[in-house]
């Protein structure tokens, strides 16, 4: 190396202090780069992978490959807060059963096509349980309705559902509903609901929870960025956080996978924020 920057006329003193100020320039901006990341990843409540942080850093005009951001992650010890097993379900014999219109086609050209629910539970510190129902539209994941109760009933079935028509005046005329087969959604008086409102109920296979996949992927994602890491001492600061994560952080501020990495208000009103 010497021979050749004495061939060039270099100085070999200068060619090793620029590459001295070279790699201080890379270590500086990695830093800053870095402590971005830090605060991001703290601002979710280190729920952020690699791949989400990847977008996050975008918006703020940072372009770095993901492979890139999971060694910076990587040397600062943060890692997305791994999902908790999901418990075993108990379901009842369904008293009607709707053939399964979707057949795992979770794909909507437009909004309002195709929606599905599900029940999840909860638990307050003094060992108390609760429900959430919940319904997402299939074409950009967004959360329509939810309503969490005190029992897992066909009212609250019915009630979500009402929310989430109401939400959506006029524009919802024929959506597919897709479900389980739990009796809340076979009785008599929710599919009565549906036949009068013109929603068409699609079910799932039972035990088969691939069937509603979008609905497992929601529920995940609710528990592990935001019940799992508080404590909830009681129900209306339970209603009121759950509220809040879907119809303001997950609808509005989380970038979705599915959506290329927009939000789901984003992707239903074709606009970017960033």
């Amino acid at each position: 190396m010497r021979w050749l920057l004495r061939r060039l006329n270099i100085c070999p003193n200068a060619y090793y202090n620029y590459l001295k100020h070279r790699k201080a320039d890379y270590y500086a901006q990695k830093s800053k780069i870095q402590e971005k990341i830090r605060t991001i990843y703290h601002e979710h409540n280190g729920v952020v992978g690699y791949r989400s942080m990847r977008v996050y850093l975008e918006r703020q005009g940072i372009y770095k490959s993901s492979l890139t951001v999971h060694k910076y992650m990587k040397e600062m010890g943060l890692f997305s807060i791994v999902r908790r097993k999901r418990p075993e379900y108990q379901k009842s014999k369904p008293h009607k059963v709707f053939d399964n219109l979707l057949k795992q086609d979770f794909h909507a050209d437009g909004i309002n096509q195709k929606w599905a629910t599900d029940f999840t539970y909860l638990f307050l510190t003094n060992g108390e349980m609760r429900y959430n129902c919940t319904v997402i539209d299939l074409h950009d994941r967004s959360v329509v309705a939810s309503i969490t109760d005190c029992n897992i009933t066909s009212d609250l079935a019915m009630r979500t559902v009402k929310k989430a028509l109401e939400s959506q005046p006029g524009q919802a005329a024929g959506v597919i509903l897709h479900s389980d087969q739990g009796s809340q959604y076979t009785s008599k008086s929710f599919t009565k609901f549906c036949a009068e409102n013109n929603v068409k109920q699609s079910m799932s296979k039972a035990g088969y929870p691939y069937d509603n996949a979008p609905m497992e992927r929601y529920f995940n994602t609710l528990k592990n960025e935001l019940i799992y890491l508080h404590d909830y001492h009681d129900e209306e600061t339970l209603y009121s956080a759950i509220e809040d994560f879907a119809y303001v952080t997950y609808n509005h501020v989380r970038p979705h996978s599915y959506n290329d990495y927009l939000t789901p208000f984003e992707k239903r009103n074709n606009t970017k924020t960033f």
